[in-house]
């Protein structure tokens, strides 16, 4: 029993051009910047570590890559394994098991009782950035998904947004019909806005459009105080079912009738030409769980190469709305004054839609099209699945819902004022590292209490003095930093990473790997390092009793 509810629970993680008028003179740092910085918080989900331009990917992302080609780059950058404890450690600058996410809400056994930190919700043993920059003077604003709570108590509204429309689960369809993703469950998505439930979406809804509208609809309300703003942009896209409008669902067609093992080894290749991948390093295979792309018929290629197709599509759909917000901070003169943050919630998606729990032959995914003309359109309900998830993680190891690089290796990239920019930055930094960084831009401190009751401290670090180019590492070669997930654990220490991988995915049972010279993961060197294995393993097991880990919860 085990065994097979762990897998259950590795399944479920599925579901769920800057330019500065000054460049050529010294960059400020943020403290003298004359008026407290905005923030413009981008988070995409599910998205693979080489799935933009700047990363090696062949899909079109020009408003992301003129980011990341003007801003600071970041390459070594790490999440969680899955959607919402990244986005709670996000939000508050802590461990997702300190914050209550221990374990997500699709998990919790209502028959169990509640241990602290897996409420499978954003707790009050924590304060959120959107709730201390509200109280610290700026205006906070949410748009997309929340996945971080389902009741009134847990909404973004709750927890320091002023403006909030969110959609509240891991997924659910880009158009106006609520499906959700999972039979018996979650076949209706819950929206709200605000502290009130939406019953209906407008006809013409498509989510990234429409979340973006909203986002740029509240900057613009309140416009007229000049207060600062925090705006979090949440985007469904690109997690499944994989949904577009034309003409970005036919944009590339043919584009991936190779297959999948052709187009990694076409990312690994161009990862290492960016040069965000070691030229001599060694790239990860494709994954063996993949059937091999000459092994399917005609057709199965067929709907595999469309599949790819839409994922492409939508991605590139995000990068226009995306292009549209920026476009619409120059309008109203904000640009100049607006820290824009991006990153994924955790790597690329290597499911179908039938392998999530109770999917397979139910009534609820009988009720859509996925024929290979349909795919994209309404009323249909596709994942991309391993082949797919296993390339778009390019030259890294695995994918979401594993601790291989493929899975917590994530884009990120920072641009705006008090930033120097047009670099890559090869230190390790971690999502904990977000908060932290903010508050310090913003001038303000985390308090030790909030509504009466003491909060946690932060567990990140500031990267203020990274960006600003005065300092190359965030962490010293001394400091353990670690982080689990149903029984999937990781620690880095310096350039060193040990990874425990339970099965299927691995052979549960630790490894050690320098990602300096392989960040591939393809030579376990714990056979000949057993003391510095030993070492980083003493360090996951004091974070694991620091953060309050149960691991016997989830053993497989």
């Amino acid at each position: 029993m085990k065994k097979s509810k762990s897998l259950i629970v590795i399944i479920l993680f599925s579901v769920l051009g800057l330019t500065f008028s000054s460049c050529s003179e010294p960059i400020k740092p943020i403290q003298e910047v004359e008026k407290r910085p905005n923030f413009l918080l981008i988070v995409a989900d599910d998205m693979g570590w080489t799935d933009l331009g700047s990363f090696g990917s062949e899909i079109n992302t020009p408003n992301i890559d003129k980011l990341a080609n003007n801003g600071v780059k970041f390459t070594d950058f790490h999440v969680s394994v899955s959607c919402s404890p990244t986005r709670s450690m996000l939000l508050t600058g802590t461990d997702n098991h300190i914050a209550g996410l221990g374990i997500m809400a699709e998990f919790l056994d209502p028959n169990e009782k509640i241990k602290p930190g897996y409420e499978g919700h954003i707790n009050n043993s924590v304060v959120t950035l959107a709730e201390v920059l509200r109280d610290g003077g700026y205006h906070t604003y949410l748009s997309g998904k929340w996945h971080l709570g389902h009741e009134p108590e847990q909404y973004p509204s709750a927890r320091g947004f002023e403006q909030s429309f969110s959609m509240l689960y891991g997924g659910a369809s880009y158009w106006s019909d609520k499906s959700g993703v999972l039979a018996n469950v979650q076949e209706v998505a819950k929206y709200v806005e605000g502290d009130k439930e939406i019953d209906e979406l407008p006809k013409d809804f498509y989510a990234s459009r429409n979340y973006t509208d909203y986002l740029m609809n509240s900057i613009r309300s309140n416009k007229a105080d000049d207060k600062p703003f925090l705006a979090y942009l949440s985007y469904t896209a690109v997690h499944d079912p994989i949904q577009v409008p034309e003409p970005w669902r036919s944009k590339y067609k043919g584009q991936y009738d190779n297959g999948y093992g052709e187009l990694k080894a076409r990312r690994s290749e161009a990862a290492k030409n960016i040069g965000v991948f070691p030229i001599e390093a060694q790239a990860q295979e494709l994954n063996h769980l993949a059937k091999p792309w000459e092994s399917l018929s005609a057709e199965e290629k067929a709907k595999e190469a469309k599949a790819m197709e839409v994922y492409a599509g939508l991605l590139s759909n995000m990068d226009y709305h995306i292009g549209r917000v920026i476009d619409f901070l120059k309008d109203i003169g904000e640009y100049d004054n607006t820290v824009i943050i991006f990153l994924s919630d955790n790597g690329s998606n290597p499911w179908y839609s039938e392998d999530y729990p109770g999917n397979r032959g139910s009534d609820f995914m009988a009720s859509f099209d996925n024929s290979v003309e349909n795919l994209g359109a309404p009323n249909s309900h596709y994942a991309y699945g391993m082949g797919w998830g296993s390339a778009s993680s390019g030259p890294l190891h695995l994918f979401k819902a594993a601790v291989g690089e493929g899975g917590i290796r994530s884009p990120l990239i920072i641009a705006g004022p008090g930033i120097k920019g047009k670099r890559k930055v090869e230190a390790f930094s971690y999502v904990t590292d977000i908060m932290p960084t903010i508050l310090e831009m913003a001038n303000i401190t985390h308090p030790n209490e909030f509504n009466g009751h003491k909060v946690a401290r932060m567990r990140g670090k500031s990267i203020t003095k990274v960006l600003s180019g005065k300092q190359e590492k965030v962490y010293d070669n001394t400091e353990i930093i670690a982080g689990e997930m149903a029984n999937g654990r990781w620690a880095r220490l310096g350039d060193y990473k040990a990874s425990f991988v339970p099965e299927p995915y691995g052979e549960a049972k630790w490894k050690l790997f320098n990602l300096k010279t392989d960040p591939g993961e393809t030579t376990d060197l714990s056979a000949n390092n057993p003391e510095l294995l030993k070492k980083i393993i003493e360090g996951w097991n004091q974070y694991a009793s620091e953060v309050g880990v149960l691991e016997n919860d989830f053993n497989f």
